[in-house]
């Protein structure tokens, strides 16, 4: 397991190839680099290695549990509570699931290709776990194709670039052409591991393909956005102030991929396989991050109610128990879904559908409600803060400080710091992300019906019925 600073040194060695703010540019100073370096630090904190690290299943070594291949139900409880810590610790995502998510995905679908075609892209995966593993790789999942036209597949785009595909087969691997979105940390990862999108038509296999990267290899262009929580003094700055995370619209522009790197090449029926199991671990993850977002901001809204005055009003405690409903109900469908999960024939274990999705679906429905709940406690004042600069002026400081008191007992610069912690949730360009990403992230919430829709056994639900009812067919 690797420490921060060597974890920095590698992004430094790689070659610049994002481009952002009309520059081309490294990796250094990237928003977001904060959040990969605590999943290196809490890996190697004596507090915290009971949930953030594991034994190899290959090697029986001591790995991080991000690079760790899910063995049973107890790893899924483990990664899942992981995850709820380590979110807590940045107040947001923590980033590093994607590639833990995508991994799992491969290990099983590896194995079933092999089983039924006759392929070695399992054996070439295990190959690729031990250098993942035994070297600590931070990597990333580009699934997202760009889709162009949403009412064509990808064999009946005008350009068949629209999602990503083989454009050619060599001796010694393939070239890959195409694009993929929100590529969260992508720019942060050392490893790309690009998947396929949807379900795939035997004539669609140049779609079909799975494979791993270097985030610097040629042909890969990182097109990047961040975003921020706004900068402030030191001597009112938050644990994030002037922190966030970043973006990628990721272009494959001609890509070559060798054979050993290569984990899916033409077999279109387990490319849809491929992309439903990676949303399932990915859905999973999120019961864990989901309830430490809504704790993040549940005790926002709890903190600013008891500075304002207002914590024994009923609508108060009401909201606040809205917000524990929604985190504790979505963190108990995890935890369903890793007691009621099943044994891949590859040896991982896999999370139970059902639950995945129904907490997936119960955290993005009621994400912006979470947010209208702060609002409501909290007032306007986060949007209409004096800046940290006015609130230590000379001039005017001393009356901007005596008018943002509260109750008694608690500072002004505990109230200002309230109030500006509140307003980077609620108010800046990370406010924006990340109500986007708590309804988007791991697949738009029609997919959850999906796999809902197609996995519960809602026939059994009709016989009930007619049972009760006194049916006889």
């Amino acid at each position: 397991m690797r420490t921060r600073e060597e974890y920095l040194e590698s992004l430094k060695s790689m070659k610049p190839n994002i481009y952002m703010e009309g520059e081309v540019r490294g990796r250094e100073g990237m928003p977001g680099s904060e959040i990969m370096e605590m999943t290196c630090e809490l890996a190697l904190n004596p507090e915290y290695q009971h949930l953030t690290t594991a034994t190899s299943s290959i090697t029986g070594e001591t790995i991080n549990r991000f690079n760790h291949i899910h063995q049973s139900p107890e790893d899924l409880l483990k990664k899942q509570e992981m995850t709820r810590v380590a979110t807590r610790m940045v107040g947001g995502c923590i980033a590093r699931c994607m590639g833990c998510d995508a991994m799992n995905a491969l290990s099983v679908i590896t194995y079933q290709c092999d089983q039924a075609k006759g392929t070695e892209y399992h054996a070439r995966w295990l190959e690729f776990l031990e250098h993942w593993q035994k070297d600590d790789v931070v990597g990333c999942c580009a699934q997202s194709d760009v889709k162009g036209d949403r009412g064509r597949r990808p064999g009946d785009q005008t350009d068949p670039d629209m999602y990503l595909r083989i454009v050619e087969r060599r001796p010694d691997g393939i070239v890959v052409r195409g694009a993929k979105a929100h590529n969260s940390f992508a720019p942060l990862a050392e490893e790309i591991i690009a998947i396929p999108t949807r379900f795939l038509r035997p004539n669609e296999s140049d779609w079909a393909v799975a494979f791993a990267v270097p985030g610097d290899s040629p042909g890969v262009k990182l097109v990047v956005r961040g975003a921020r929580y706004r900068d402030r003094i030191p001597e009112l700055a938050s644990l994030h102030s002037g922190k966030g995370e970043c973006e990628s619209f990721t272009i494959f522009d001609d890509v070559f991929v060798p054979w050993e790197r290569v984990f899916l090449a033409g077999e279109a029926e387990f490319g849809g396989q491929l992309a439903l199991l990676f949303s399932l671990y990915h859905r999973h993850s999120y019961t864990g991050c989901k309830p430490a977002v809504t704790d993040v901001l549940m005790g926002a809204a709890a903190l600013v109610a008891e500075y304002s005055g207002t914590a024994r009003e009923d609508h108060v405690r009401s909201k606040l128990a809205e917000f524990i409903s929604v985190a504790e109900l979505v963190y108990g469908c995890g935890i369903a879904a890793a007691v009621k999960s099943s044994r891949a024939p590859s040896g991982t274990q896999v999370p139970d559908v059902v639950f995945c999705n129904v907490a997936r679906k119960h955290a993005g429905k009621n994400l912006y409600h979470e947010y209208d709940l702060l609002a409501d406690i909290a007032g306007g004042l986060p949007a209409t803060l004096p800046y940290d600069t006015e609130f230590a002026s000379p001039e005017v400081g001393e009356l901007v400080q005596k008018y943002l008191k509260r109750v008694d007992g608690v500072s002004a610069e505990n109230i200002f710091r309230c109030y500006a912690w509140i307003s980077d949730m609620t108010c800046s360009s990370m406010a924006g992300v990340m109500q986007y990403a708590g309804v988007h992230g791991g697949g738009s919430p029609i997919m959850e019906d999906i796999a809902i829709l197609g996995t519960y056994n809602i026939e059994e639900k009709k016989q009930l019925a007619k049972f009760l009812a006194g049916i006889k067919d």
